[in-house]
């Protein structure tokens, strides 16, 4: 039975029809449903030079065989390297239109290309990124941003705030839910039987006994202690200097946040790096970077993270 994966094509004046279209000679056998726009995607094909065959379809069932699938929700030219609300606007367009398909089945994956947080709130979307947007539509509450490559895997605590509003989040959060989400899903999705996780610590030497912040002694350790007696291994509150020094040590890592954990994962694995989200009742993935208006348009963008997206995504939609 063929597999259908949905692409939305995130901001067209970005790289996305740049990766997409050199992406695609590296994909593994799938049929490939693009939510986007035809003139961006032909503008990419004609200056990579890649021959990038595609069918035009309205939805997902025309979608037969393997190959390249365009749904064509905007006709309309969009300038790399030129983003506006109107590109914000096409980009929320194609996402919505992605995400109702695959709520109602029609599609068995979701990768999403990056978006332009700017321009799609200033074009009138009430939500910061995809992630709030696809829970919130999915009726998902609890859910997680990991990201991962072949060597190591990192889950956040927090995700895209300013650094100074981190300990209040944390301490509002409910790290045992989550914690156990990550647990979860690393053996239903990832088949890790009893997978290892280590639990970073919030502050510089994981609090140094209170010394350097109490987070780790009245947030952290009191849930580290309570999973485990429930049969969750972990390890924590580790000190985040130290924790990566073996990565190979645990099947996972849970940062307090952004930097803390992808600092570390990016100099493992830039360019491989791959952001899914767990939780969702649907698979979803998408590369580790933005749009990249700088170079959009210049055939110089690495596909390298949209290939690994999509391979994950791919892997993971035969499990369900």
């Amino acid at each position: 039975m063929v597999k259908k994966i949905g692409i939305s094509l995130g901001d067209p004046s970005g790289i996305s029809p740049e990766i997409l279209v050199k992406g695609s000679r590296f994909l593994p056998e799938g049929a490939y449903i693009v939510y986007g726009s035809k003139k961006p995607v032909d503008r990419a094909v004609s200056y990579t030079g890649v021959d990038f065959r595609y069918e035009i379809i309205e939805t997902p069932e025309k979608a037969k065989e393997n190959g390249f699938y365009l749904v064509n929700l905007i006709d309309d030219d969009f300038i790399p390297g030129k983003p506006s609300d109107k590109t914000g606007r096409a980009s929320v367009v194609y996402l919505k239109k992605a995400t109702k398909d695959i709520l109602a089945g029609k599609i068995d994956a979701l990768v999403t290309l990056p978006i332009s947080k700017k321009h799609i709130i200033a074009s009138g979307f009430k939500f910061p990124g995809h992630t709030d947007y696809l829970a919130y539509v999915s009726g998902t509450e609890n859910y997680l941003m990991m990201l991962m490559c072949d060597k190591m895997k990192v889950a956040l605590a927090t995700a895209h705030i300013p650094l100074k509003d981190v300990p209040e989040a944390v301490r509002k959060m409910d790290l045992h839910r989550v914690v156990k989400l990550l647990y979860r899903e690393l053996r239903e999705k990832f088949l890790i039987d009893n997978p290892s996780i280590a639990v970073l610590g919030l502050n510089p030497h994981a609090g140094d006994g209170g010394n350097i912040g109490r987070e780790e002694i009245e947030i952290i350790e009191p849930v580290v202690k309570v999973l485990k007696k429930e049969g969750i291994n972990l390890e924590g509150p580790l000190p985040p200097d130290t924790a990566f020094t073996d990565i190979s040590k645990f099947d996972a890592f849970f940062a307090m946040y952004h930097d803390q954990g992808l600092i570390p994962l990016k100099m493992a694995c830039f360019k491989k790096a791959v952001n899914i989200t767990l939780g969702l009742p649907f698979i979803r993935t998408s590369p580790d970077h933005g749009t990249a208006f700088d170079i959009a348009g210049k055939n110089s963008a690495d596909p390298s993270s949209f290939v690994e997206a999509v391979k994950l995504a791919v892997e993971l939609s035969k499990r369900y």
